[in-house]
């Protein structure tokens, strides 16, 4: 009896487990949006499903990548109105919701409300050679992007030759790698088109190797792909640390050629 009774044993012993474990995980998820509707920002996209979400209100309207990509399109043609280099692309399958919170932000407080998770691609390679801008190639390819959306954007971070002083240690403006959109002065309808740039940006990001976006005391990066934006820590007395006054955007370094190692 002793020895048919063990195997019964065991298996109530792993339903239990798992049991338990299934608990835990709704706990943590529970956790994890109330400290997130705490701190007022948009909910982080789940390693499964569609790629990208919108936080418009309570609700978070779920997108898929081109979905993503042509919604923050058409908000950065309806911001820029007349002077838009491009038409705003279909959006019919987009919600309402989804696309007046994009376009216009949160009614109570400008900020990010679309989120995306993208990794970084292993398949890429150190870039070594600067472009006459100063920009490493995938970074030139990225400001090319940004003006082809946008009429005359006031871009900076670079410069012939390359950067060696003026940001912090470690800078990926130091090796050509990012660049920085500048929305001055410092004011609600200037943050409220920061933002738009920086959901294109997010939703564009596997088009372009973009690895980190910083802006307005938030941050996003491939390093933490589904926990979307957040807190930025910097100086609270300097506008310019804390990405008030432009979104900063570098690309993906990439990995060197074991064969060239």
């Amino acid at each position: 009896m002793h020895r048919s009774a063990t195997p019964q044993r065991r298996w109530y012993g792993l339903v239990l487990s798992i049991v338990l474990l299934c608990v835990l995980s709704v706990i943590a998820v529970l956790g994890t949006r109330w400290a997130i509707d705490r701190a007022g920002v948009p909910l982080p996209t789940t390693p499964w499903g569609p790629a990208c979400a919108v936080t418009a209100g309570d609700e978070q309207i779920q997108l898929d990548r081109d979905q993503a990509r042509r919604a923050t399109t058409a908000a950065v043609a309806a911001d820029q109105g007349e002077d838009s280099p491009v038409q705003a692309p279909d959006t019919s399958d987009v919600p309402d919701a989804a696309m007046d919170v994009l376009e216009n932000g949160p009614e109570e407080d400008a900020g990010p409300s679309l989120s995306c998770r993208s990794t970084k691609n292993p398949d890429l390679e150190v870039e070594e050679e600067l472009e006459p801008s100063g920009l490493k190639p995938r970074a030139q390819n990225l400001k090319d992007g940004i003006e082809e959306v946008y009429t005359e954007p006031s871009l900076g971070g670079y410069e012939p030759g390359g950067y060696d002083t003026g940001h912090g240690e470690g800078s990926a403006h130091y090796d050509g790698r990012a660049i920085d959109a500048f929305f001055r002065p410092v004011s609600e309808e200037n943050r409220r088109s920061g933002w738009v740039m920086a959901h294109w940006l997010i939703a564009h990001a596997p088009d372009y190797e973009i690895d980190v976006i910083i802006f307005d005391d938030r941050i996003w990066s491939t390093y933490y792909p589904s926990m979307g934006w957040r807190d930025y820590d910097a100086d609270p007395d300097n506008e310019i640390l804390r990405h008030l006054d432009h979104v900063h955007v570098d690309v993906q370094a990439g990995e060197e050629d074991p064969g060239h190692a």
